[in-house]
């Protein structure tokens, strides 16, 4: 019989080729697996035979022969493959074929084998819209997609009889369709109104496309390049009876080192107290903890021993900002990652936007899925992960199944994604065998916002810590002085304020609002102190934001006096503790958290936290900070009023209770994630009951859509950014390492020399807005790697050594990479 192509590999002179029935095999093996941590092995087995069906036809055939040179050009079966490239359909076939199964069937056998039929057919694009915003039936158009065009009746006669019998019998298998009615009927009995139901099943039908996308990259990836298989872990990790004797042992000798202070004392409660937690059944969490009570390994304490518990797959780490990772992870794996073999295996960090959506064959090697078992990443990839457009980030959603989510420092969730957060959360663990830990200080009010449109469903017996209030008594080591003056204050003025500062307690921390302020209070300090002073902004790469924390932190631990100017991007979680603080006047939450790099250790009486409103201030487009400003400053006004019954203490958790219920009510119509798609509308909508798309089908055609899928996936996905504006990382030539990145990525390495360039790239990458991409590609600083997609900045001139990357020159460097 005819063997059929799905891929060929050419080294050299030599073409070896996959056949197309070995490719469907081995994706149906692994969406499968995948699949079977939500309960629906059957429907992934199925997806994968069917997912390239389309590559049957004699078009493709033709088209892959001839643009590999099987096919010699000369030939009279020859095709132009270039123009050819991206316009063979290759994935409705097999959606069709499930679809015309049940054109005519009940409503509850159509509404599954719609979701299997939806996987299929979007597996090249991401999730394809159901109804478009016009009212148009995308999906049935694509089902009644002409057949000369999808090729369904030619390739159904050239498939091999085993492949086709087993699509056949799984077609008649009574388990799949139970796996699938189960699922919804479960979605169905948890939620209360349409919207949480049908937002829900589309979540699960991301789940079940995850499963597929990542089973058919990574056996691409396999055969174009054998020998990045052995980089891939596949889950065979080490084990968690490993991990926590690891963990247990440095925890013991901090309990018996002999200089403990009584902090050290409170911190061992918290992490008793995770430990103890650790036992209970998967479900919600959270973790109220004052900043330096030890959240970091109190947390990995928790979800080690919640994982070997339940036997689950993965601990995953979501954190608001790259600096505490950098922290974090690197705490994390001087502990865990004791063996040689095992560095890079354990703890992956997963935090840098450098490879864009459209993936070359080597990007599908390089791209990450989460392949490890304690994974450190970003609020923003955890939301891309749920609900971005495209296949790049869709790919690891089944990876966040079977998992401990630890979420750090919650209370900086962007409030415009609030309800399609909870709802993810709700649906991970109700429907994935997941646990989600919400930690922080300053918890937000996640489960009292709207219920009819999804809050996090948990109450105070989900709080890991037995008396949250008593706890915030014992840690308190500041005093928080309210110094907002009618006038404002001068840069000048808060620069003499710190030097002051500086006199008292050696060391003081100033904590602003823009990158702009952070520049000019340093440049105006450096007029007025011969003290060191440090500036700190997301402008510089982690590893020069590291390398400049730990000479702030030598210094702090030797009381050297020392100033530092940073943006925000230090007040959560980051682990210093300075004399004083000076904080700009912003939320309570951020105040509360800026209040937690002062007297941190408790080595004073108490520490002073400075509260002020700088006079020249523009954060008119910075809406959360303003809004945050604005209700604290209510709040301080309410503290003055004896009437107002709240205790005089800034960072009472009751003052933090009250400040979220008016940032929440006040904020409460931005939580659905407003979008403008040509009309006023709502990712909330758009994902779950897509009402306006359904008025104007009824509009145009009388009548109520048939399909149960009605979102608009693929608009949803387009409009999807978890901040204002999307960034993109450049990698920059900070220090002789970054250097050496910088050059490597242009040399021809090996793939894995590339993947692990690309890895260590990381943390010397700086993300950007496309304004300032615009500008230093205007100006020829950057380049982009060729094949990989890859931004770097090839002028070092524009990567100054105290503010990090910039639109201007500062500093008069070579340029690195020539022309």
């Amino acid at each position: 019989m005819k063997e059929y192509i799905a891929h060929i590999r050419q080294q050299n002179d030599t073409k070896d080729i996959q056949s197309l029935k070995s490719h469907l095999e081995q994706v149906a093996k692994n969406a499968s697996d995948y699949a079977s941590k939500i309960g629906l092995s059957k429907a992934g087995e199925l997806i994968g035979l069917l997912h390239d069906f389309g590559k049957y036809s004699e078009a493709f055939q033709k088209y892959i022969a001839s643009a590999t040179g099987i096919i010699d050009q000369d030939a009279d079966d020859y095709v132009d493959a270039a123009g050819l490239k991206g316009k063979i359909d290759h994935s409705t076939a097999g959606a069709k074929l499930i679809w015309n199964i049940v054109k005519n069937d009940t409503p509850q056998k159509q509404a599954i084998f719609q979701l299997l039929a939806l996987c299929i057919a979007s597996h090249h694009s991401g999730l394809i819209d159901c109804l478009t915003i016009e009212g148009e039936n995308t999906f049935e158009k694509r089902m009644d997609k002409p057949d000369e065009r999808c090729h369904l009746t030619e390739i159904t006669g050239k498939v091999e009889d085993g492949l086709l019998k087993r699509i056949d019998n799984l077609l008649a298998d009574g388990e799949l369709v139970n796996e699938l009615v189960g699922l919804l009927k479960l979605i169905n009995h948890n939620n209360s109104n349409d919207i949480l139901k049908r937002f829900h099943a589309g979540l699960a039908a991301r789940m079940l496309f995850s499963c597929l996308i990542d089973a058919d990259r990574t056996d691409t990836a396999n055969f174009e390049n054998p020998k990045h298989a052995r980089l891939r872990q596949d889950g065979n990790f080490v084990g968690w009876d490993v991990l926590i004797d690891r963990l247990e042992r440095k925890l013991h000798d901090f309990e018996n080192k002999p200089d403990k202070s009584p902090i050290d004392g409170i911190r061992k409660k918290i992490s008793d107290a995770c430990l103890t937690r650790a036992c209970d059944e998967t479900g919600v969490f959270t973790l109220t903890v004052p900043t330096g009570g030890g959240k970091t390994l109190s947390s990995l304490r928790f979800a080690l021993h919640h994982v070997k518990k339940h036997q689950l797959d993965r601990i995953i780490f979501v954190i608001p900002y790259t600096s505490i990772i950098d922290q974090n992870a690197r705490v994390v794996r001087d502990i865990l990652e004791l063996d040689k073999r095992d560095k890079g295996k354990i703890v992956l960090e997963h935090h840098s936007n450098l490879l864009p959506e459209l993936q070359s064959w080597r990007t599908k090697i390089l791209s990450e899925n989460w392949d490890a078992p304690i994974i450190y990443t970003t609020s923003v990839q955890f939301l891309e992960t749920l609900f971005s457009g495209g296949t790049r980030s869709a790919r690891r959603m089944h990876q966040l199944t079977r998992s401990v989510i630890v979420f750090d420092e919650i209370q900086t969730l962007p409030i415009k994604t609030t309800h399609l957060f909870c709802n993810a959360i709700n649906f991970l663990t109700n429907h994935c065998r997941s646990s989600v830990v919400l930690c922080t200080a300053t918890q937000p009010l996640l489960n009292k916002v709207n219920e009819e449109k999804g809050c996090i469903r948990f109450s105070e017996k989900n709080e890991i810590m037995p008396d949250v209030a008593k706890l915030f008594d014992k840690l308190k080591r500041v005093e928080v002085i309210n110094k907002i003056k009618p006038t404002g204050w001068e840069n000048q003025e808060i620069a003499q304020l710190a030097i002051e500062q500086v006199g008292e307690s050696l060391s003081c921390l100033i904590i602003v609002n823009t990158k702009k302020n952070a520049r000019e209070i340093y440049e105006a300090l450096s007029n007025y102190t011969d003290n060191q002073v440090f500036h700190l902004s997301t402008s510089m790469c982690p590893a020069h934001r590291m390398e400049k924390l730990n000479q702030i932190r030598r210094m702090l631990e030797s009381d050297e006096t020392l100033i530092c100017v940073s943006t925000q991007l230090i007040e959560a979680g980051v682990d210093v503790d300075f004399g004083s603080v000076i904080r700009f006047v912003a939320g309570i939450d951020s105040i509360v958290q800026a209040a937690g790099r002062c007297n941190r250790n408790g080595k004073r009486a108490s520490g002073k936290v400075f509260v002020v409103n700088p006079k020249d201030e523009n954060i008119d487009t910075l809406h959360d900070i303003k809004i945050g400003r604005d209700i604290s400053n209510r709040i301080l006004n309410e503290l003055n009023n004896p009437q107002a019954n709240l205790p005089d203490d800034l960072i009472h958790p009751s003052i933090m209770e009250r400040y979220f219920q008016y940032y929440f009510y006040n904020r409460a119509g931005e939580m659905s994630y407003s979008v403008d798609v040509g009309r006023d509308d709502n990712l909330l909508n758009l994902l779950s009951v897509n009402s306006f798309s359904v008025s104007e089908y009824k509009r145009i055609n009388d009548q109520e859509p048939k399909i149960f899928f009605r979102q608009a996936f693929n608009k949803a996905g387009e409009s999807f950014k978890a901040i204002d504006a999307p960034t993109q990382g450049i990698v920059v030539p900070y220090s002789d390492k970054g250097q050496k990145i910088v050059a490597g990525l242009f040399s021809q390495f090996a793939v894995e020399q590339q993947y692990k360039l690309l890895r260590d790239a990381q943390k010397y990458t700086v993300n950007v807005f496309p304004n300032v991409i615009k500008k230093l590609a205007e100006q020829k600083a950057i380049r982009e790697v060729p094949e990989i997609g890859v931004l770097v900045l090839a002028d070092p001139r524009y990567y100054h050594p105290q503010f990090g990357l910039d639109t201007e020159i500062k500093t008069e460097y070579e340029t690195l990479i020539s022309d």
